[in-house]
């Protein structure tokens, strides 16, 4: 008589069947985690860090991060970058100070006009891409330094103060208590990732960041989704700027700078592949949250300006480990 032992499981069966059903959860777990981790190690330690004023003031600066990024995450999961939200930022800022207080368009004019132009900037930097294959990297860096230059020139750097305006008033302050800045980021975010996860539009973006001569080859235009990418960015980046003149009093041809670098490391340490054709706007979010508990929490212990500098590069160069780390992970888990 035989008897029959049944096999023994191996011993990684729970790790592999958490890997294989949370593994593309996995950054934005552990950024979950780090985050309340810096609630307690900051509330404990920065004096006035869980203060509501503090609290208020983080969501308004994360709104200055996050409106680009939610753009932003969408143009690295196609494959491309945009590196030109800080400038582009600063001009609209000068843009809306200029149209309303001295070329006379009035505030909704000159919003109109900021907005506006902001999606003509984007969209020449998508048509250098979709029309000439002019890297990304290149026809922002471009618009960087063109944009950057004319906000300054445009006002021999110096600000540029906005006409009183019950309008900027509330740009500039708060609906019930929120910072309008982030009421307005919260809104966006919802919109994007309603649009990167529900719509064809979405999936055309990860199609391309996967594979764009294989997304060409089925039929979709490639081009036209690049340009309207850069355009959108260029428009939220007018957004953001808008904000930040109606919460600072004045365009300023000098304000964002290095924006850019903190828009991309909330991208990044969300989880989105710089290769392109994964990620997600919840991620981005995290991101941003991050980055701005960070910088604040840093000002608040007195670390030294330059020195925080130091911190962010630091933070950015673990980011993009961990997430190599985690896409060879979750590659292995699938081929098991």
């Amino acid at each position: 008589m035989t008897t029959t032992t049944a096999p023994t499981p191996p011993a990684n069966t729970a790790s592999s069947g958490f890997l294989a059903r949370y593994g593309h959860r996995l950054n934005e777990i552990g950024l979950l985690a780090a985050i309340v981790l810096l609630y307690i190690v900051l509330g404990s330690t920065a004096g006035g860090f869980l203060s509501v004023d503090n609290q208020l003031g983080l969501l308004r600066n994360a709104a200055m991060i996050g409106i680009a990024a939610w753009g932003v995450t969408l143009v690295i999961i196609s494959g491309e970058i945009d590196i030109s939200i800080g400038p582009a930022v600063a001009f609209a800022s000068v843009i809306v100070a200029k149209g309303s207080a001295e070329w006379g368009l009035g505030v909704g004019g000159a919003i109109v006009l900021t907005l506006a132009l902001g999606f003509a900037w984007g969209a020449l930097a998508g048509w250098l891409r979709a029309r000439f294959n002019v890297p990304s990297f290149i026809a922002t860096l471009g618009l960087w330094s063109v944009l950057g230059g004319l906000a300054l020139y445009m006002t021999d750097a110096l600000p540029v103060p906005l006409p009183e305006s019950a309008v900027f008033d509330v740009l500039g302050g708060s609906i019930l208590g929120i910072p309008t800045a982030a009421i307005v980021m919260l809104v966006l975010f919802g919109v994007f990732a309603y649009l990167a996860k529900y719509t064809a539009y979405g999936r055309t973006v990860f199609a391309i960041g996967g594979n764009a001569a294989a997304a060409r080859l089925a039929g979709l235009n490639v081009n036209r989704v690049r340009v309207l990418l850069f355009a959108t960015t260029g428009l939220l980046a007018a957004i953001t700027g808008v904000l930040l003149a109606a919460r600072l009093g004045s365009g300023n041809g000098g304000a964002a700078a290095g924006l850019e670098f903190d828009v991309i490391a909330a991208v990044v340490i969300g989880g989105t592949a710089l290769a392109g054709g994964r990620g997600s706007l919840l991620g981005t979010l995290l991101g941003v949250v991050f980055i701005t508990v960070i910088s604040n929490g840093l000002v608040l212990l007195g670390v030294n300006s330059f020195f925080q500098d130091v911190v962010r590069g630091l933070i950015i160069v673990a980011a993009v480990l961990v997430n190599v780390i985690i896409s060879r992970r979750n590659a292995a888990t699938r081929l098991v």
